[in-house]
């Protein structure tokens, strides 16, 4: 059997693939086992920064692997202890990070600690959340309870009660969902899975506001926006505003599985052992891979090149003058083209022109390269993107 047909016996099917094998990649470039090449404007959803074959996330996996993979969270490791002092130095708001395993755990534990955080400081009753229409925050059942999409929710309820929801960049929606029951907000600086949308600032300033009016933490889910994604090292410095808990993920090992929850001091004390652990997050050899990307991308000729390859790109979207086009939005190179049509085909007919696209609902595409994107490479994918549109149109 060939691997699609093993895959189609085996394996769950939990996801609708293309009728393509992908089995290598150099740079921002992936090949299929038919030898057919393609450029990659989704990197693992977000994840590739640094694209593929880079030669020395090969050659520190390749040190790092000769030594011990694993030793749990039992024991201390050095490149763990690095990745946490690395972090926190880059983040002005964070003192301390716990590891995790992905972006829908990091948002498990955020609840968690804003939850013994409410308990610790006010007493019982202060346990409610506030998310936002258009969100995407995981798919664990509590991050679940704060992404709210019906397909996604309705096949697994129950799911974990006092979440509420107001209106995304509408802060006065958010004053009247906030109280002083709740403990925490939770909020993507650009949100992703739900189109592309960036939060105004005045929104999260009037947020931040209101966390501290009602004694609750302000958390930011940087799962897909963070790590250089926007052309700053976080989403949120170009808003100027400060949470207490940020959730990151997806970028940060490279397509290895990691995550962190950063946390002001005032959160982390009172998180005590065996409040929460993982066997997995922040063993040694995924978080010695993480220091690479985390020196790289924080190196400000890297964000410039990010700022200045999302700017150059978004203003060919903006130059195709497409009628299925109604509008590019975004930030660096996360950037969001909004049709007037499914986007699904699209996608479909991109695989046929050797482009990788992906979609943020029903109609956007979502274009979220590797951060390494030349200019070059960025009119390669206008040139098959207005074919690909022409296709279906």
């Amino acid at each position: 059997m060939n691997p699609i047909e093993l895959e189609q016996k085996y394996v769950v099917h939990a996801y609708n693939r293309p009728p393509i094998v992908l089995v290598d990649g150099q740079g921002v470039w992936l090949e299929d086992a038919e030898g057919n090449r393609y450029l990659d404007l989704v990197a693992g959803i977000a994840v590739s920064a640094l694209g593929y074959g880079d030669p020395e996330i090969a050659e520190t996996i390749c040190q790092a692997g000769k030594k011990p993979l694993h030793f749990s969270n039992l024991y201390h490791n050095e490149p763990m202890a690095q990745l946490a002092a690395k972090l926190v130095d880059l983040t002005p708001f964070a003192d301390r990070v716990h590891f995790q395993n992905s972006g829908t755990e990091s948002t498990e534990a955020a609840i968690k600690f804003a939850r013994k955080f409410a308990r610790t400081h006010f007493g019982e009753g202060k346990t409610d959340i506030v998310a936002f229409t258009g969100a995407f925050h995981g798919r664990t059942m509590g991050a679940l309870a704060m992404t709210p999409r019906e397909k996604y929710q309705k096949p697994y309820e129950p799911l974990m009660p006092g979440v509420r929801f107001a209106r995304f960049n509408d802060l006065e929606s958010a004053r009247e969902t906030v109280d002083d029951h709740v403990c925490a907000i939770i909020v993507e600086p650009v949100q992703g899975e739900g189109g592309i949308h960036p939060a105004g600032v005045d929104f999260l300033v009037g947020l931040r506001e209101l966390a501290w009016k009602h004694d609750a933490l302000l958390i930011f889910d940087e799962v897909q926006c963070g790590v250089g994604r926007t052309g700053t090292f976080w989403a949120h410095e170009q808003m100027g505003v400060l949470p207490d808990i940020l959730c990151a993920a997806k970028p940060l090992a490279n397509g290895l599985p990691i995550g962190a929850v950063l946390v002001t001091e005032r959160v982390a004390e009172v998180i005590h052992p065996g409040d929460h652990g993982t066997t997995f997050a922040g063993g040694p050899f995924v978080t010695s891979v993480a220091q690479v990307v985390v020196d790289r991308i924080s190196a400000p000729a890297f964000l410039q090149h990010v700022q200045e390859t999302g700017a150059y790109f978004k203003s060919r979207l903006e130059g195709l003058n497409h009628p299925h086009i109604q509008e590019v939005r975004g930030k660096g190179l996360m950037l969001g083209v909004q049709l007037d049509m499914p986007a699904a085909p699209v996608v479909e007919a991109g695989y046929r022109h050797g482009l990788l696209l992906l979609n943020a609902g029903a109609d956007v595409l979502r274009l979220v390269p590797p951060l390494i994107i030349t200019q070059e490479e960025v009119d390669i994918a206008i040139e098959r993107l207005e074919a690909t549109l022409a296709d279906v149109g």
